[in-house]
């Protein structure tokens, strides 16, 4: 796959609330697609972004500083930015990068709704 796709969803009961699922990786090339989608979406009044990274393979410190900023900017519109289903590579640099201090991460959806401070 080249690049980088992204597919939004936002459930009908929680309109505050829109699941990204990523699809491809993240570096410069690539960066500004997903924070393009990431601030569309919190000017939508979607401040609880749930970011699905199952199918993303590589995330480039491009890729994390826009998950750094998102975040920043959802908790100031009162919601919140998750990470949702990392590949062991990708988990891996986010552990080494300790961005758990920043950044919620979830193994799954369910999850992240269950356990976060989402709405």
């Amino acid at each position: 796959m080249d690049g980088i796709s992204i597919q939004a969803q936002s459930p009908g009961d929680a309109p505050h609330r829109c699941v990204l699922k990523v699809h491809g990786y993240v570096d410069t090339s690539t960066a500004n697609e997903l924070q393009s989608a990431l601030e569309d979406h919190l000017q939508q009044g979607h401040h609880d972004l749930l970011v699905d990274l199952a199918d993303v393979d590589y995330v480039s410190s491009a890729g994390w500083g826009i998950f750094i900023n998102i975040v920043r900017s959802a908790r100031e519109a009162g919601g919140d930015l998750c990470l949702i289903g990392m590949q062991p590579e990708v988990q891996e640099v986010f552990e080494l990068l300790e961005f758990r201090s920043i950044l919620d991460s979830y193994p799954t959806i369910e999850d992240a709704l269950e356990l976060s401070s989402l709405h």
